[in-house]
């Protein structure tokens, strides 16, 4: 595997900026990795986003991502949105201009990536499993499938708190009243507008600890989806809001992945 960490200026966000990139490569030399990767001319891509209070950088450092997509033929782009939720801010970037309409441009014109949308996927923990669903139900034409790990799922339930760092959190994404729930940033209704859409929805996955402080949240979502008769593959284990588990859960998702009518 190659791994690049690629440095570039984002036109959406009038700044430079930096992603990191694993990119498949043909090796059996490879010391501790489980198979070599066969030579295509594009690749497909997985969009694997951070969460709140990381950037490009962590699902390198905190999982062996590298190591479980090395058979796989598959890319992995990890852009930076810092503490965007992947929206267009009030009060800073526009990130959900970034995301859903730049990043993959940018990356495809440095590596060789597929445009198919049988080829992209998008996953994220946390805050990246808002963003991950929020591209699968509003840009269903992008992606086959979006999988989201202990995501932030209800966030219009989120923003009617009290707490003073959560707030401090939310108000430059989404203004001094943090109006969120009716609007194209609540998932729920996102899901209710694809459905009305008649366009097909990708794959959903979505996992959560039942220690997770966002498991009520995600229960809500996994029932409201259910209700919709959204394709949706639902998973629940033991666990925390933590590295562990989003490790172990991150092999579930590659394994669910439909890479075999990209890669036939």
């Amino acid at each position: 595997m190659a791994l690049i960490r690629c440095n570039y200026f984002s036109e959406a966000l009038g700044l430079s900026s930096s992603m990191h990139v694993i990119l498949p490569q043909q090796s059996n030399r490879q010391m501790g990795m489980d198979g070599s990767a066969e030579a295509l001319e594009k690749y497909p891509c997985l969009l694997l986003l951070h969460g709140l209070s990381d950037d490009d950088s962590i699902w390198q450092r905190r999982t062996s991502i590298e190591r479980y997509v090395a058979d796989l033929n598959l890319a992995v782009v990890m852009p930076n949105v810092h503490r965007s939720f992947y929206c267009n801010m009030k009060y800073g970037g526009q990130y959900w201009e970034f995301i859903s309409r730049e990043i993959l441009q940018i990356a495809r014109g440095f590596f060789p990536l597929s445009e198919r949308r049988e080829d992209n996927y998008v996953a994220g923990l946390s805050m990246g499993g808002y963003g991950a669903f929020k591209l699968g139900l509003r840009k269903p034409e992008m992606f086959s499938a979006a999988a989201s790990l202990s995501g932030a799922l209800d966030v219009a339930t989120l923003s009617n708190s009290n707490d003073p760092e959560r707030i401090s959190t939310l108000k430059p994404i989404f203004g001094e009243e943090i109006k969120i729930a009716g609007t194209d940033s609540d998932l729920m209704v996102c899901a209710e507008k694809l459905v009305d859409s008649g366009v097909d929805c990708p794959a959903l996955y979505q996992c959560c600890g039942t220690e997770d402080f966002l498991y009520e949240d995600n229960i809500a979502f996994r029932d409201h989806a259910t209700k919709l008769g959204l394709n949706l593959t639902y998973k629940e284990s033991p666990g925390m809001h933590e590295w562990g588990f989003w490790d172990k859960q991150i092999q579930n998702v590659l394994e669910w992945l439909p890479l075999s009518s990209s890669q036939s």
